[in-house]
Formats: structure tokens, C-alpha cells, sequence
């Protein structure tokens, strides 16, 4: 009959005790196909039933209000890409709303409503950004789902352990034994749950089979020792200095680098110091450098990978690793007792200037040091966009994470006065949310001014995208003004104040729609 079905009544005959010639053959084929089923299933014999699933495990958080569980509902019913033909409208994203709805979903202790978790699972599976908080929101129950249905496998691979329930870490026979028996993902939960409790507990266990590990499970189990990182953990990672794996090495001396009073840490500093020095002799105090002219065998034991890449002088490559693992206490001592804006103002001769400067950068980045990361911001105003220190805008956009938040903001909204928004878009992505009231504005203002340019907003649809996620919803308010569509200068390009004011009405919908949502979902 599934031949006679493929192929057609006219090509394969019907079995004997159904043929049935001519036009009634397909429904005589139908009519044996449905009687064959109901035989088959009246004949089934009983079969013990499987086991019923453990029921999920209790979410104890508080449920979300009725008003934001419907939101909730309607922004996992949102498709991307069912606008027409690429163009957004007036109308807000509410997939790029999602996100900011779990967010604030998780900082005020929510628990996710059980009849919306699968929608939550299918958008977290096709969203990769979206499943850290959307797992987070779903809690147990998403994870007792994912052992259920193999499309939402990926809850588990998220999750450290896989999901399995670790052992109390003090519990130490427990510990210890799935320290020893457990699967690579449960020892890497472990590891960094017991780090989190007991930093030195947690260095114990790993230094027990710390041998007999595969190179590249000692790389994973060596960066959890960023947690809690303390001059206990010095011994050990001087160790691993002589590890046969390089990438363990050099993450043991990136380590060790952050520990500003570590053997290696004082190496390095005299190792950088003997490089730079303070030239009194011409006109003006200049820095002077004399990079290395060999990587030695301590050099390379210390972190400092000997080749460089391509294109990049030997001498220089060195200068940069020794100077960026220095401790920045180092310099103020070394070159005259002048403070790091003093330090970072100074000539330097020989075109080393930008070598020696962007390695203080990454110095300062890495210890978080906010002193030299001022100073090598500079000001914002500066007519160089690059800044005194920085070599790119993404260097400065690090060094600005390690100021404080409203210092961050001041300062990009200076910036952006001074050199517009084509040059900020980097800056604003580390700022914090929602933008504090006066980069907002210096936001805002800028787009309005380019709109009076006449051009299109296309070329600021990022720094849109970014306002309609980061902007203070309660500056919707202000911007109801610019939604009007404006009067066209001369050399306006045709049509772009209707486009300017589509993009601000979205814009002002979108910062409703975050109020709202912030409204639904009040601390419980």
C-alpha cells in the first residue's frame, strides 16, 4: 500500500483483496490504509508504561505581576525580520527590547512563569546573546525542560556542571570525589564554585592532581584562579611558570603580573625600568628608551613570547611585554617622582612615544588603575580624537572602563561635544545604563544637529540603536519635539526629515515601552 501510495494507483497495481480499478482506486487506497491502521492499533498487546520524569525542582522566587507576564508574551511573539523590506519605521524592536526585559527580570529576583518557558527556551536557542539571562530567568525548571526535549540541549552545555547539582563545598569527601571522577565540565563547576567559597581550599584540590591533567584542562582549571586572586596562590603559579604547555605559562604570568608585589611582578618592573629613563641633558626632560636587544631564557620564562608578529620589530615586541607586565608603581619613582599625567605629558625621543604609551594603556587596563588611566585618556576636548596615550579609540574605550561610572559618562559626553558621534560609538558601549543625564542630552543634541545637516540618519543607525537600549526613559519627554518632520534645508537629501523623524518616533516609543516595563516589573 506506502508503494502504491508513492508511486500512484495508475503505475502500481493495489493489492489483491483491496483493487479496485479506475478513478475509485486512490480512496479505495485511502479507505485499506485506514483500516489497516485501526487493526494494527486494536492489536497492540500492553506494554508496562515508562517511568514518569522527577518533577522539576521548586523555583522559590516570586512570580512576575500579570501585567509584565503579558508583556513578556508579547515580545517572545515578535519576529525579527517581519518589517518590510528592511526598513524599521516608527515602530520599536521588541526583540531588542527582550533582552533588557530579563535583566531587569533577574536584578529584581523574578522567577519565570512555567506556561512561557518553552518560547523563552526556543528564542534563547536561536538568540546566543540571549542565553545567559534567559537562562538565569528560567531557572531550575528550564534545565529540567532541556533533559526533556533535545532542541533545548544547549540549557545544559550553558550551564556550569551541565546542569548536575554540586556537592555542599563542605562537604569534602563529596568534593573530593567528583574532583576525581567527574566529567570536565562538573570539575571546572566545582573548581570555580569552591573558589568563590574558599580560594585556598580551591588551590588545594587543583594542586592534588595538577599533574596528571591534560594541558589543555590545566589552561581552563588555572583561569578560575582569576577569582580570588591573592599572593596564596604566587607559590603555585611560579610553578607553573616551567609548565611544558606555553599557553599555561604565559596565563600563569599574566596572573602573577596582576599581583603588583610578586616575584615576577618585581622582575618585570626592574626588568622595564632598566628601558626607560629621563634624558635632563637637552632642552626639556625627555623619556628615553633602550628596548632589549635579546629575549633570554628568564625573559621567556617569565611570559614574553620571543617571536613577534608579522611586521612587528623584535625590539619593540619585547619593549611593549615587559612595560605592560611592569607594576605602574614603578614609574613614578624611576622618573622623577612625577605623577602619571606628568609622566604621560613628557617627549619621549626617538619615536618610541606611541610603543611606550600604548603598553602603559594595556598596564592600565589590566591593574585597573584609575590614576594612569586618566592620564592617558587626557581630556576629552583634546584635538586629537586619539588621546595623549591611546593608539586607537578602542584602547580608550578600555581605559575609560576603569574610571567610575558617572566620571565615565561625564567624560564621553565631553567628548562627544568636542568630536561628534561618528567618534563615539565605541566609547558609549562601555558606559553604564541608562546614560546619565548630561551624555543623554550631548546624545541627543548631536543627532538633532545632524539632522539639521539634512543628512540621512542611516549613517547613526548605531548610535540610534544604542539610545534606544541606553537612553534614560524619561527623557522621552524631551524628545516629543523632534518627531515633527522639520523643514528641509536647500542641500538637504531628498526625503530625510521624514526619515530623521521615523527614527525619532521610534525612538520615543522604544524609551515608552522600557518605562512601561520598568513600571510592570517593581521590586517585590
Amino acid at each position: 500500500m506506502v508503494t502504491a501510495a508513492l508511486l500512484g494507483t495508475e503505475r502500481r497495481a493495489l493489492p489483491t483483496d483491496v483493487h479496485t480499478p479506475g478513478k475509485e482506486a486512490p480512496i479505495a487506497l485511502l479507505d485499506a490504509a485506514a483500516l489497516h491502521t485501526v487493526r494494527r492499533r486494536a492489536g497492540l498487546r500492553p506494554a508496562p508504561a515508562a517511568a514518569a520524569p522527577e518533577p522539576a525542582a521548586d523555583d522559590p522566587r516570586p512570580p512576575v505581576p500579570p501585567a509584565a507576564r503579558r508583556r513578556l508574551a508579547t515580545l517572545l511573539t515578535d519576529q525579527p525580520g517581519s518589517g518590510g523590506g528592511g526598513r524599521r519605521g516608527a515602530s520599536p524592536d521588541l526583540m531588542e527590547l527582550l533582552p533588557q526585559w530579563l535583566a531587569l527580570a533577574n536584578a529584581r529576583g523574578y522567577g519565570a512563569p512555567p506556561e512561557l518557558l518553552p518560547a523563552l527556551l526556543n528564542a534563547a536557542r536561536g538568540r546566543t546573546d540571549l542565553r545567559p539571562q534567559a537562562l538565569t530567568f528560567a531557572g531550575p525548571r528550564a534545565l529540567w525542560l532541556a533533559r526533556l526535549n533535545p532542541d533545548w540541549k544547549f540549557a545544559l552545555r550553558a550551564t556550569p556542571g551541565g546542569g548536575v547539582a554540586l556537592p555542599s563545598t563542605d562537604d569534602a569527601p563529596k568534593v573530593q570525589q567528583l574532583w576525581e571522577e567527574g566529567l570536565f565540565a562538573e570539575r571546572v563547576a566545582l573548581l570555580t564554585a569552591l573558589r568563590a567559597h574558599d580560594a585556598r581550599a580551591a588551590l588545594d584540590l587543583l594542586t592534588s592532581t595538577w599533574s596528571t591533567e591534560r594541558a589543555e584542562d590545566r589552561l581552563m582549571f588555572l583561569d578560575s584562579l582569576r577569582t580570588g586572586l591573592s599572593s596564596e596562590d604566587e607559590p603555585f603559579l611560579e610553578q607553573a611558570l616551567t609548565d611544558r604547555s606555553r599557553n599555561v605559562r604565559c596565563t600563569a604570568a599574566e596572573l602573577l603580573s596582576a599581583l603588583p608585589d610578586s616575584a615576577l611582578a618585581g622582575r618585570m618592573s626592574t626588568r622595564a625600568a632598566s628601558c626607560v629613563a629621563v634624558d635632563h641633558t637637552s632642552d626639556a626632560p625627555t623619556l628615553t628608551v633602550e628596548a632589549p636587544h635579546e629575549c633570554d631564557a628568564g625573559m621567556e620564562r617569565d611570559g614574553v613570547t620571543p617571536k613577534p608578529p608579522t611586521g612587528r620589530g623584535e625590539r619593540s615586541w619585547w619593549l611593549g611585554q615587559l612595560v605592560e607586565s611592569a607594576p605602574l608603581a614603578t614609574w613614578q619613582p624611576r622618573l622623577g617622582n612625577r605623577t602619571p599625567t606628568e609622566i604621560v605629558a613628557l617627549p619621549v625621543a626617538d619615536d618610541w612615544r606611541s610603543e611606550l604609551h600604548a603598553a602603559w594603556c594595556r598596564a592600565a587596563v589590566r591593574q585597573r588603575d584609575v590614576a594612569w588611566s586618566r592620564a592617558l585618556l587626557g581630556t576629552p576636548a583634546a584635538p586629537d580624537a586619539a588621546g595623549p596615550g591611546a593608539v586607537s579609540l578602542a584602547e580608550r574605550a578600555k581605559l575609560l572602563a576603569s574610571l567610575p561610572a558617572a566620571e565615565r559618562a561625564e567624560w564621553v559626553a565631553g567628548f562627544i561635544a568636542a568630536h561628534g558621534l561618528s567618534e563615539a560609538f565605541q566609547l558609549l558601549g562601555v558606559c553604564a545604563v541608562p546614560w546619565a543625564g548630561p551624555l543623554g542630552r550631548a546624545v541627543v543634541d548631536s543627532l538633532n544637529i545632524a539632522r539639521d545637516a539634512g543628512s540621512y540618519p542611516w549613517s547613526f543607525s548605531g548610535v540610534m540603536g544604542l539610545a534606544e537600549r541606553c537612553l534614560d526613559p524619561s527623557e522621552a519627554v524631551r524628545l516629543d519635539a523632534l518627531t515633527a518632520i522639520p523643514d528641509e534645508p536647500e542641500n538637504a537629501s531628498p526625503g530625510a526629515g521624514g526619515y530623521w523623524s521615523e527614527a525619532f518616533q521610534r525612538l520615543v516609543t522604544t524609551l515608552r515601552l522600557r518605562a512601561a516595563i520598568r513600571d510592570e516589573l517593581p521590586p517585590p
